[in-house]
């Protein structure tokens, strides 16, 4: 091969690698979830690429992708409550960034946006929640904390950011605070244990004077039946009668007597 013609199959596969180049760096793929921030010799444009397959001007413009999912991070905030007892709250917080601030992020914000923006904000908010409130209504209260905590960060931050949720995963005091909280805890169920044996007990005498109130009622009225209609006893009698004739037992033996006879009997006496 002559050198002419080497020359001439270096000069195209030179050619071939500098389109290959140019055209790899001419176009974009923004994936799913995500928005490119369009740079040009370091001036950013001012509206952001959507996701999926796009050109630029090669070699000079990148493409930088900001995502817009939801994501998720732990943060630990130290705070005091109004009794001054310091209380360690273990967080997690789901944000976003919104697609009208992936551009302004990017270009007056660095690092990551949790860090540098969202977790000062959490933390402030929580502080002022929980310096509101006792260490014992923190406790038995997380979620009114953890809503106010919310409400306070998301006023902070404006619609820079969105902050979807805060959830408060654990809620640390210090030993003596938590042993005295449980010893108060036990108290208050005794002194619970303690009223409802006595509305126990009350309802039950209570129950009984009713009762017994009932009852005297009762005797009264049956009294009173008695007075009035003598006949009465004798229709319970009958009403009770099994059948068997009723029997006297004397000194001259068992002796049968029927009901008329015992009417008899008790009209002479």
């Amino acid at each position: 091969m002559t050198p002419q013609a080497i020359a001439r199959l270096t000069g195209i596969a030179l050619l071939i690698f500098v389109a290959i180049i140019m055209a790899s760096s001419g176009t974009y793929v923004i994936q799913p979830g995500y928005r490119g921030v369009e740079v040009t010799m370091g001036k950013v444009s001012p509206a952001f690429k959507p996701e999926g397959f796009g050109f630029k001007v090669p070699l000079i413009t990148k493409i930088y992708p900001v995502s817009i999912r939801q994501q998720t991070s732990q943060e630990k905030a130290e705070c005091y409550s109004s009794d001054l007892q310091q209380v360690s709250v273990m967080l997690r917080v789901l944000y976003r960034i919104p697609e009208a601030s992936v551009v302004k992020l990017f270009q007056g914000y660095r690092g990551e946006a949790f860090d540098t923006l969202i977790a000062p904000r959490v933390q402030e908010g929580l502080k002022e929640a929980a310096a509101q409130q006792s260490a014992e209504q923190i406790v038995k209260s997380r979620e009114l904390i953890k809503a106010r905590a919310l409400e306070l960060a998301r006023a902070k931050l404006g619609t820079l950011l969105v902050i979807e949720d805060i959830v408060v995963e654990d809620i640390a005091l210090t030993k003596e605070l938590e042993g005295a909280i449980e010893q108060k805890m036990v108290q208050e169920q005794e002194a619970s244990k303690a009223k409802f044996t006595q509305q126990r007990a009350q309802i039950e005498a209570d129950t009984m004077v009713i009762k017994a109130a009932g009852e005297a009622k009762s005797i009264i009225i049956r009294g009173e039946a008695l007075r009035e209609n003598p006949a009465f006893v004798e229709l319970q009698i009958v009403d009770r009668w099994d059948g068997v004739p009723p029997q006297i037992i004397g000194s001259g033996g068992n002796v049968m007597l029927t009901l008329p006879e015992l009417q008899n009997r008790r009209n002479k006496n």
